[in-house]
């Protein structure tokens, strides 16, 4: 319905200062669609000439299409596809192929629906940082509908829930931690043998539990977000043993949203 692409059945959405579907043609001027099961290249020429193609369709000038193609053709690592046909690009290749089509325009508006779906991790690191990049040069908003949370984690400062149609947060992504987040977990792998009563009676005035997994023998204090409360448990760990290893968890936010949905935190937060 954003996109133009289907009309509502009942009330009105506006879009760039346009109703999408009534001003469809000077609508898509102003907006870059990429859908990661479909493909707005010519399946059977080479990229660039599917790149050609589009910037006739937009009416992009020599001197537009060449500085700001040019960037974004370097920054995707796109030279050596540019004369390949797109059937014989890999996923990986394709989407970024794909993302560049996109923005010939240089559109103040991109939808993104799934983009890093089947990709591997270095592809969508560069995925991830180019989006970032057009954001912050151009000011281009970007809408992204993904399944994938670590794309919300690297890409979004705000995040909107629904449930069943209602906005039941609207804020920062850390905030969302800070409110729905179990706080963190500090792992110790000790170099000599330890006891789970001695460091509970350590840390007996901090609150927080102490965890044994007696197979590998790491010892985890569940704490909260208290800086200080963190900083003590571990300034007295390491004073009284000897440390291997130590690490610092916090949830991510998949299992921040899960854990919301599944304890049933949206009828008491």
């Amino acid at each position: 319905m954003l996109t133009g692409i289907l009309t509502p059945t009942s009330g009105s959405v506006i879009v760039n200062g346009m109703n999408p579907h009534k001003e469809r043609e000077r609508f898509v001027q102003t907006i870059g669609v990429v859908f990661g099961q479909r493909s707005q290249l010519w399946w059977d020429i080479a990229v660039q000439e599917s790149f050609r193609l589009l910037k006739k369709v937009y009416k992009v000038s020599d001197a537009q299409y060449n500085e700001h193609m040019d960037h974004v053709i370097k920054t995707l690592d796109l030279e050596p596809l540019l004369d390949k046909p797109v059937r014989k690009l890999s996923l990986g290749q394709r989407m970024r192929c794909e993302l560049a089509a996109a923005l010939i325009h240089n559109p103040p508006l991109l939808f993104l629906d799934e983009p890093t779906i089947g990709l591997d991790v270095l592809v969508k690191l560069k995925i991830r940082e180019f989006l970032k990049e057009i954001n912050e040069k151009y000011n281009t908003t970007i809408l992204l509908t993904t399944h994938d949370l670590t794309d919300i984690e690297a890409l979004c400062e705000r995040v909107i829930m629904l449930d069943e149609g209602n906005i039941i947060y609207d804020g920062a992504l850390k905030s969302l931690k800070e409110k729905w987040g179990e706080g963190k977990e500090i792992s110790f792998e000790f170099l000599e043998k330890a006891d789970i009563s001695h460091l509970e009676t350590l840390t007996g005035d901090l609150d927080i539990k102490w965890e044994l997994d007696e197979r590998k023998q790491i010892f985890t204090a569940v704490t909260g977000d208290d800086e200080e409360t963190v900083s003590q448990v571990i300034a007295r760990t390491v004073a009284a043993y000897k440390v291997r290893d130590l690490k610092i968890n916090e949830p991510s936010t998949e299992e921040i949203i899960r854990n919301i949905y599944d304890k049933g935190m949206l009828q008491h937060g």
